[in-house]
């Protein structure tokens, strides 16, 4: 056992090492269902003999109800602790997917889809975890320790990608999602190490005393900070389009469906060293330059992947270099939130940030399934990610990576 600075003594449980591991591990549950929801959308369109607009306005509410939820959740971490946010998020995440296994029609698909797993995902995802990890680290480890628990949630998207078609093909779609939602109930107990509020932590002494009214206000009078929150928006379109509308955008091609969920897999896997090589360049580089290259670079991928013809060989490379460039946004982009106000209310803000992403993810959603429905193709929504991309990488480019006026004088002191 070890004693902190305050004299307390702590739990082996409550050491960084497990603090880390315990987060890593519920960014892995928490992240790698809701990156598998396109691998149910043929199936379950199929089965209830819904169109695929259906199946999409389910998850593009649950898109933008972890976003809506998202800062209430990181304001609650901030007030009352991290650990019970995560613990209700992950009991709320099951019922979602208990009841989507069951939903009959389509209110129920969008309320337990939608709303429920949405709502869980508020409290359970990775942003909450990186908040937690923001105060344990200090200032020269935290964009490393935003890469770990980035990638973490990538090895979930690669992990439930092989797993959640293996459970579909040997138990069907219903059962798959009763035993992902039982899986979500661990999230409870992983949740105990990381009990702890914002004022609490390796970043306590680093904090400046103001109210989370003040720090709002000084937020969106900051222009490099919404900026970053306009920059966000397009990471949410792509990532929450492209794995809803992959897999059955390659089976319109004539590609087998296991590449789909192969794609969405190998995804994950190249992420998880996209967001690590992430954490490692955005403690040493300008964060917000970083972001402008990634977003760049996705649009020249799009651009390549949807001119060429395609097959199993595009699709790998495809996935391969979006995966690289999938959520390697995130350390950046919480790490210049951090640099900006610092960790004190680090859940909130980037909450917020989240939200803007969130809002991009429900219209990918819809309108893949909404222009597929009225087009036949996804084509009009590739291109619109590719304009996005663009767009991304101008707004990025003003951005300042350095502290937001209320706390220049305690870095400089």
């Amino acid at each position: 056992m070890t004693t902190d600075r305050t004299g307390a003594t702590a739990l082996f449980w409550r050491s960084l090492p497990f603090i880390i591991a315990s987060g890593c591990l519920i960014a892995v549950l928490s992240f790698g269902p809701r990156s598998i929801m396109g691998l149910f959308l043929a199936p379950i369109t199929e089965d209830r003999g819904w169109t695929r607009e259906i199946f999409g306005l389910s998850i593009a509410i649950q898109n933008l109800l972890w976003g809506i939820g998202q800062p209430f959740a990181g304001m609650i971490a901030d007030r009352y602790g991290t650990a019970r946010v995560l613990a209700v998020g992950g009991v709320i995440y099951a019922l979602g997917l208990f009841m989507m296994a069951w939903a009959p029609e389509p209110v129920f698909l969008h309320l337990s889809a939608g709303i429920l797993v949405g709502i869980g995902l508020s409290a359970a995802s990775f942003s909450i975890v990186l908040a937690a990890f923001g105060r344990a680290v200090s200032d020269a480890k935290r964009s490393l320790a935003f890469g770990v628990g980035t990638a973490a949630g990538s090895l979930g998207q690669f992990v439930f990608g092989f797993l959640g078609q293996g459970l579909i093909d040997h138990f069907g779609w219903s059962m798959a999602l009763i035993i992902m939602g039982v899986m979500m109930l661990a999230i409870v107990v992983l949740a105990i190490p990381l009990q702890g509020r914002s004022e609490v932590g390796a970043q306590a002494d680093a904090v400046v005393e103001s109210s989370l009214g003040a720090t709002l206000a000084e937020a969106f009078g900051h222009k490099s900070y919404v900026l970053l929150v306009l920059g966000f928006f397009v990471c949410g379109f792509h990532v929450a389009f492209i794995a809803v509308h992959l897999p059955p955008y390659l089976t319109d091609k004539g590609i087998d469906a296991t590449w789909g969920a192969s794609a969405i897999a190998i995804i994950g896997l190249f992420n998880v060293a996209g967001s690590l090589i992430s954490g490692v360049i955005g403690g040493r580089y300008s964060k917000a330059y970083f972001l402008s290259l990634i977003y760049f670079g996705r649009g020249i991928a799009i651009t390549i992947f949807i001119l060429m013809p395609i097959t199993p060989v595009t699709v790998v490379v495809f996935a391969a270099v979006m995966g690289f460039l999938w959520l390697s946004t995130v350390p950046p982009t919480s790490g210049l939130v951090a640099a900006m106000f610092g960790p004190r209310y680090m859940a909130t803000l980037f909450g917020i940030v989240f939200f803007s992403h969130q809002i991009g993810a429900f219209l990918g959603v819809w309108l893949g399934g909404r222009l597929y429905d009225t087009t036949g193709t996804y084509d009009v929504v590739w291109w619109l990610g590719v304009a996005l991309s663009v767009f991304a990488a101008l707004v990025h480019l003003p951005i300042k990576d350095t502290p937001a006026p209320s706390l220049q004088p305690v870095r400089q002191g």
